[in-house]
């Protein structure tokens, strides 16, 4: 493979003006593909084999009309008024009427009938159906059904939204995140190499490359249903792994550039011994993300490839378009800051010495610290990982709901009034779907049975159409309360009691029961999930180390920083701790956060796994000295690896920062994990472990001779390289 790359990097760096002409009309054609194919992500997730959706889809046969999103409009009196007071009431009418003339708008419901006003007279509840499923409902429809209410508004009525769609749902992703993981990597790379060419130019790559995803991920959408959450992990990815196998590939070149080598062999060189690792760390991330396909949530499924697509197109122009533009540079790429002059000094000598006498610097004073001391170390850094578990000890999962929105949102404000004037279980009622019923009594048996479980706050009837009988029950419990899971499984169990002699068939649907079957779909899928993407990683990288011990190694820390940064996620967002400093409202944690987390936690594990042990392989092949190899190994690859999780940490900490709360715990979970699984796992425990195995954690049975060595560490190119009269890197 060594030789394959190197080939590829000389080829890059003799043709750039065709391998950039190249990226930029992929570019041109996916913008252009974008534009005219006018996709969009949206929402409408459907959840194959559960009860839930079991129920949607014979509600969208048999009662199109609730088959729609809906919108719930709580009206709330403001002052010491109430909605029933004739300037209210007359506003909240011509509200409802002209909600009734929005498009797409199938049914309003008025308030003040059917009991939906509060005992007090201060709120109301009306809803409004659509035609169409939620990521159909136009923006210019949300629009109009604002516009509707103002004449509730105008009457001294505080108006606030609730349901599956309505007005403010979404937003326009913020730019913000991006463009501050940007600027803190261009600030750490500025301090890593000193020059301002060699620190923009993963930048710029990186960019291009998420561009090139983002544009594709919307041609997509077209097609297919495309979460809104895809496109944001997609620039998470696209961003931190396109500047981390950039920096990767561009910090041996410098330093190859730096002991004199001429640019065009480094290059070639650089691209066949760090791109080798790039290219098996790229792998594990993909095959990781690709491994969402098994849990059986299509929305999860396209996140993942999306975000496997922005890992590979990273991966692309690490391997053709950045040996291109350092071809571009040329010996530019080692220029440094010229002024002040102690600052260019001491930038120069620090980049110097960490290309020719590694060393003596930072990183191999490190290693051998770890080495000295490598089982305190070892216990003491185990011990802390196992501390910062134990919270997900406590794990709930759940998907969210108006209760983790901060104060100032709409859904936030609905799901508060709507406790107060009507209970916590009003926020998530249950729809029983009826199949095979004709007759009202029918209905009235299965409300009478229904009425006398646990938690159930109130039955009503909604609808009777086409054979089929629509039931609302609302709990006592809120939509995430264990008691509510627990009415839902009561529900499901007792069917058979439930439908008496009524010959109808009871289905448990709704939003509310949707979430549920989501969280226990995805904790299902969870061991299926590991066994396919760790076995099939374990296969990737004992292939690439030719040893069991490693791969087994690198899993068990990963294992260790998952749990670790699944502890601080439960602490932070389910726990609280972080509310004042990080605007975060308590809730559950996500339920498709951990297997997200597996996915791509996993997958940088091992990009930081082959960078610091192809390092020490490398070492090791060339001496035989396997603690000794060690130090060295870490000498190489601490500053970069380094530099390289910083910025990673840096990107994804940056999301923290949006108003989203999934996106604020997505962010910070990958930003820990990352941070443990680099500093703790890699840089510490990683050759602690190594130095007390020592050489045994290479070996392996005889019959691996007969495999093909894909000569990740390029021990193979760089003595050919030195036979042709180059130098050695």
């Amino acid at each position: 493979m060594s030789t394959f790359l190197f080939r590829i990097g000389r080829w890059s760096f003799r043709h750039r003006r065709i391998v950039l002409a190249l990226w930029l009309l992929i570019a041109v054609l996916t913008i252009g593909a974008a534009v005219t194919s006018g996709g969009k992500t949206n929402d409408n997730f459907t959840i194959p084999g559960t009860e839930s959706q079991r129920a949607t889809d014979l509600l969208a046969q048999r009662v199109p009309a609730l088959s729609g999103g809906q919108t719930q409009v709580v009206f709330a009196a403001e002052e010491n008024a109430r909605i029933t007071d004739t300037r209210q009431r007359d506003g909240i009418e011509q509200a409802v009427a002209n909600l009734r003339k929005v498009d797409q708008v199938a049914e309003v419901t008025d308030p003040f009938q059917g009991g939906a006003t509060s005992p007090d007279g201060t709120i109301g509840l009306g809803s409004v159906q659509y035609t169409v499923p939620p990521g159909s409902v136009n923006s210019s429809t949300l629009d109009d059904v604002k516009r509707a209410v103002q004449p509730a508004e105008a009457a001294g009525v505080h108006v606030a939204y609730s349901g599956s769609v309505f007005p403010g749902w979404t937003t326009a992703p913020s730019e913000g995140p991006e463009l501050v993981g940007v600027v803190v990597a261009l600030i750490i790379l500025l301090i890593t190499f000193g020059s301002l060419v060699a620190a923009g130019m993963p930048i710029v790559t990186a960019v291009l490359g998420v561009l090139i995803t983002i544009m594709a991920v919307t041609a997509f959408a077209a097609v297919v249903n495309v979460a809104t959450a895809s496109t944001t992990v997609a620039i998470m990815l696209g961003l931190s792994c396109g500047i981390d196998y950039g920096l990767f590939v561009l910090y041996r070149h410098r330093n190859h550039v730096l002991r004199g080598m001429d640019p065009e062999d480094s290059v070639a060189l650089s691209v066949g011994t760090a791109g080798s690792a790039v290219v098996f760390a790229a792998l594990t991330v993909i095959i990781a993300l690709c491994g969402l396909s098994v849990v059986g949530i299509p929305f999860l499924a396209v996140m993942g490839l999306a975000a496997a697509g922005a890992v590979l197109i990273a991966m692309l122009i690490a391997l053709t378009l950045l040996p291109a533009m350092l071809g571009f540079a040329g010996p530019r790429i080692v220029q440094f800051i010229s002024r002040p002059r102690r600052l260019h000094a001491h930038l120069e000598r620090t980049a110097r010495t960490a290309a020719t006498a590694p060393e003596e610097h930072r990183g191999a004073r490190w290693g051998a610290f770890v080495v000295r001391h490598r089982v305190p170390v070892l216990i003491l850094g185990v011990l802390l990982l196992a501390v910062m578990a134990l919270p997900a000890t406590h794990m709930r999962l759940g998907l969210p709901s108006g209760a983790s929105q901060p104060t100032s949102n709409t859904q936030r404000q609905a799901y508060d009034l709507i406790t107060e004037g009507f209970g916590v279980g009003a926020n998530g009622p249950l729809l029983i779907v009826a199949d095979g019923v004709t007759e009202q009594r029918r209905t009235d048996q299965l409300m009478a049975a229904l009425g006398k479980l646990p938690d159930v706050a109130a039955v009503q009837p909604l609808t009777m159409e086409g054979g089929v009988s629509v039931i609302q029950v609302t709990p006592q419990s809120g939509p995430n309360d264990p008691e509510t899971t627990s009415l839902v499984h009561r529900i499901r169990d007792d069917r058979a009691a439930i439908e008496g002699s009524t010959g109808a068939t009871i289905l448990v649907g709704g939003n509310t029961a949707s979430n549920i079957d989501v969280s226990a779909k995805l904790s299902s899928a969870l061991p299926v999930f590991l066994i396919v993407v760790v076995g099939l990683a374990l296969i990737l990288l004992t292939f690439a180390f030719r040893t069991f011990f490693v791969p087994l190694k690198s899993v068990l820390g990963f294992l260790l920083s998952i749990l670790a940064a699944f502890g601080a996620q439960v602490a932070l967002f389910q726990w609280g701790w972080g509310r004042h400093l990080f605007s975060i409202v308590p809730a559950e944690t996500v339920s498709f956060l951990p297997i997200i987390m597996l996915a791509i936690i996993f997958g940088l594990s091992s990009d930081y796994e082959v960078f610091v042990v192809s390092r020490i392989k490398e070492d090791y092949s060339r001496t035989g000295d396997a603690r000794g190899a060690v130090v060295r190994g870490m000498s190489h690859s601490a500053r970069v690896v380094t530099a390289a999780a910083l910025i990673m940490f840096c990107i994804f900490l940056a999301f923290m920062f949006t108003s989203d709360p999934t996106i604020k715990a997505i962010g910070f979970s990958f930003a820990i994990g990352v941070l443990l699984d680099a500093f703790v796992v890699r840089l510490t425990l990683v050759p602690a472990v190594m130095a007390l195995v020592g050489g045994r954690i290479w070996s392996h049975p005889r019959w691996f001779r007969h495999l093909p060595d894909p000569d990740i560490e390029g021990k193979r190119l760089e003595e050919a390289h030195r036979g042709s009269g180059n130098q050695r890197q």
